[in-house]
């Protein structure tokens, strides 16, 4: 049986705003995950030096993964062993190698919705089977162990992210905690997402390994590092776990790119420059919910980290596809539709993108800001 899975519809934005591009109009890019920065500059030198003196091929970095794991002890106090980290080709074939060495076809695996797409494509990709669990503003759009607790029957995993895409919403430690015994007690297995870590506007926040280190966690260097054309990430498997998933690794995509391998060894010193990059989004962060009464858009979730707003558009439309297309064809400004995160309620949220220059920020909210007053007053006429 063939899996059928959904559109990308950020994708097909995207497609519209760089058609629109050609034929000359100024576009702000809002609508995808990625820093509009590029990587760090000790990352772009070490990638010259690279260049210039290494012909390249099938690696896998020791040296990476034992600066990695020291990233884990100094930034969690959690110890790993270097060899436990896989490293892949993004985030994305990290998820599918955590579903696909874990889990069989059939299994089913659970997940908040509103939830990144991918989670619910990869799974029937893999033909297994998703169970979204709605998650609104009463858990601040997130699941709960009293959520896990109460699916029947138990999924054999759960896939978790904090923060999350595209709420922003983080886990608090108590909560990750208490997920974490639940899913102990009834046998499900943990998949965390912590792609996002280290964009964070509201305290820290916690990987699942501090509380469970039997969980496997998927993280890359596309976010806080801004690396995402680099294509690396890497699937923090257990101990137990670590040949079968490196025996998948290898037969499923060989290594991840040599050069970034490289250049990720020295952006994990960069954090100086990182963290001012950090800067401009908790500016632009600001700018943006400061101006979102005047666009007469407030209800949110709470954007604790990541760099996206989820914003409810109820009140202007029930096809927020629609509603995306229209404002970058009469803005020039492209943000992603609510349904690629969430196929029931989606229709009535978008999700705003501050990853971007402030300058940029400030463009987009004078532009949106006349578009929105003109919807909303043509709706009340």
């Amino acid at each position: 049986m063939k899996a059928e899975l959904d559109p990308f519809h950020a994708i097909a934005i995207g497609r519209l705003a760089h058609c629109l591009q050609s034929e000359g109009q100024t576009v702000i890019h809002m609508e995808f995950g990625q820093p509009s920065t590029g990587a760090p500059s000790s990352a772009i030198a070490r990638a010259h030096e690279v260049l210039d003196t290494d012909g390249m091929g099938y690696w896998d970095s020791t040296p990476l993964k034992a600066r990695l794991a020291r990233h884990y002890w100094e930034t969690y106090g959690v110890e790993v062993d270097p060899l436990r980290f896989v490293l892949t080709c993004g985030a994305s074939p990290a998820l599918v190698l955590a579903l696909s060495s874990l889990l069989s076809p059939g299994d089913r695996v659970a997940f908040a919705r509103p939830g990144y797409v991918a989670y619910r494509n990869t799974v029937k990709a893999l033909h297994m089977v998703p169970v979204e669990i709605a998650c609104g503003p009463q858990t601040r759009y997130q699941l709960t162990a009293a959520q896990i607790a109460a699916l029947e029957p138990a999924p054999a995993a759960v896939i978790i992210a904090s923060p999350a895409n595209p709420t922003g919403t983080i886990l608090s430690r108590d909560e990750l905690t208490a997920i974490a015994d639940v899913c102990r007690t009834r046998g499900i297995r943990i998949i965390s997402d912590e792609i996002y870590h280290g964009l964070t506007y509201s305290g820290p926040t916690h990987s699942i390994l501090e509380v469970e280190p039997e969980a496997l966690v998927i993280s890359s260097f596309s976010k806080y590092f801004s690396m995402a054309g680099w294509r690396l990430g890497w699937l923090l498997a257990p101990v137990e776990h670590v040949k079968r998933a490196y025996t998948f690794a290898g037969n499923l995509f060989l290594t991840a790119p040599s050069l970034s391998q490289h250049a990720a060894l020295a952006a994990l010193d960069s954090r100086e420059e990182l963290d001012a990059y950090l800067a401009v989004y908790t500016e632009n962060r600001r700018l943006l919910l400061e101006a979102l009464p005047t666009l007469r858009l407030s209800a949110i979730a709470p954007p604790d980290g990541a760099f996206y707003l989820y914003v409810n558009v109820a009140h202007l439309t029930n096809d927020s596809m629609a509603l995306c297309e229209a404002l970058l064809r009469e803005t020039g400004v492209a943000i992603a539709p609510g349904i690629d995160f969430d196929p029931v309620g989606g229709h009535q949220f978008i999700r705003i993108s501050f990853a971007v220059s402030t300058a940029e920020i400030g463009e987009a909210i004078e532009r949106m800001r006349t578009w929105f007053a003109a919807r909303d007053a043509g709706r009340l006429a």
